[in-house]
């Protein structure tokens, strides 16, 4: 399975290795670098890379390269999905993932990345599992692990692990008993100058923080299933349910998790959020251009539209640029030709605007084809795509209603009022 990791920063340098049997040489991350360099973007890196005498899998999160050295055929997704679980476990036990972090507390990165793969083959990958072997930092341990010589690693094995529920700690207690579900999507759109939709599809996730006491049995299910494509779940839900009834059954992980992914392909069901009126038109051989630029709220069904950011990639040939915007700021990194700008939230009674000059290099050929323009926002509590939930019913034992939403009690389960 997974030989070796290496974790490497934006310039290519190594910053933490791990190996799991054979020492495997820095030198098999050249091929990786190689491939690095010819790439124009970060995410345009290969995933899967093969050499001579390895296989080398990798991702790229929160601008960090996470790279795998594979010695056999394997399912390049499965490692895909454990480096990821690597990078989310950064962040849930430190705050964040980022090189600062990881050497900060590389002892710990080590006792974890021990914990999560067992000669190779991926053993604990569960938050509130390893949270039970390796206790998280806090400046109190810190203090007394460097006094007394101890570690964060704990004695015994975590309750759950030798179960046939491993991903969930046995005797879990709360005071108070909630649960939250979170859909969040995001849409992948390619609009023409017109408006005109050439492409659009939805990535959507189920996001959870169950905090129940005991062992509760949950069933959730969904208004309009059949929408949902391409579905991947946490191994807590009862697969053969929902090919037959649709039905999310399963018994939760304590704490956060991702409880399922989906993929909406509906080009004509998108309704795109938002419209963008764009000009960017540049004159004969060493003359200006000039740029024009707004953007509005569309189909959003009252919600307001936050976060929006307008990102263009500007022709090689500009040598300045000097714009005026009516709401927010902008940015420009000459050396890479990248504009960006922040507009934040969406006034429909008064639309940002940014225009202004481009100026070109000297007898610089006039560039063959406009920029285009990538947008990114936010609008809460909207799912794009129609998804809604149903019900949500919870057997076991008798628990007191949910924060923040309604409740029926019958005879020890709770189902969602909608």
């Amino acid at each position: 399975m997974i030989n070796s990791l290496f974790l490497i920063n934006p310039s290519g340098e190594i910053f933490l290795e791990k190996h799991w049997k054979s020492v495997v040489s820095r030198s098999v991350c050249d091929y990786f670098l190689e491939a690095k360099e010819k790439a124009l973007e970060p995410e345009d890196v290969p995933p899967v890379i093969h050499t001579p005498h390895h296989y080398l899998i990798s991702i790229y999160r929160d601008k960090l390269f996470f790279l795998s050295v594979i010695q056999t055929e394997v399912p390049p997704l499965f490692v895909i999905e454990f480096l990821h679980r690597v990078a989310e476990m950064i962040q849930d036990y430190f705050g964040e993932c980022s090189e600062t972090v990881v050497k900060d507390h590389m002892v710990m990165v080590y006792e974890l990345l021990e914990e999560m793969l067992d000669n190779g083959f991926p053993l604990a990958t569960e938050s509130n599992v390893l949270k039970e072997m390796i206790r998280p930092p806090t400046i109190l341990r810190s203090v007394v692990n460097t006094l007394t010589g101890t570690s964060n690693v704990g004695d015994t094995l975590p309750t759950g692990q030798p179960s046939t529920i491993p991903w969930r700690r046995a005797g879990v207690r709360y005071t108070n008993n909630e649960a939250y579900f979170d859909v969040v999507e995001e849409i992948d759109a390619i609009l023409d100058q017109s408006g005109t939709t050439v492409f659009a599809e939805i990535q959507g996730v189920v996001e959870a923080c169950v905090k129940l006491s005991g062992m509760p049995d949950l069933t959730l299910s969904f208004m309009n299933p059949r929408l949902l494509d391409d579905v991947s779940f946490h191994p807590c839900v009862r697969y053969k349910l929902w090919e037959s009834e649709r039905v999310l059954s399963f018994i939760p992980p304590d704490g956060n998790f991702t409880l399922m992914t989906y993929h909406v392909n509906a080009q004509n069901l998108v309704a795109i959020p938002v419209y963008v009126k764009q000009s960017i038109s540049f004159f004969e051989c060493g003359s200006d251009g000039r740029l024009d630029v707004t953007v509005g709220p569309k189909q959003t069904m009252g919600k307001t539209v936050e976060g929006v950011m307008v990102t263009v990639h500007l022709p090689k040939t500009i040598l300045s640029i000097n714009l005026t915007a009516t709401q927010g700021s902008y940015t420009y990194d000459n050396g890479t030709k990248l504009l960006v700008w922040d507009i934040g939230k969406l006034n429909p009674q008064k639309l940002p605007n940014l225009r202004g000059s481009l100026s070109l290099q000297a007898g610089a050929p006039k560039p063959e084809e406009n920029p285009s323009l990538n947008i990114d926002l936010n609008i809460q509590q909207l799912a794009i795509s129609g998804l809604k939930v149903n019900r949500l019913d919870m057997f076991g034992e008798k628990y007191k209603p949910f924060k923040g939403v309604k409740y029926i009690t019958k005879a020890g389960k709770f189902q969602v009022r909608t």
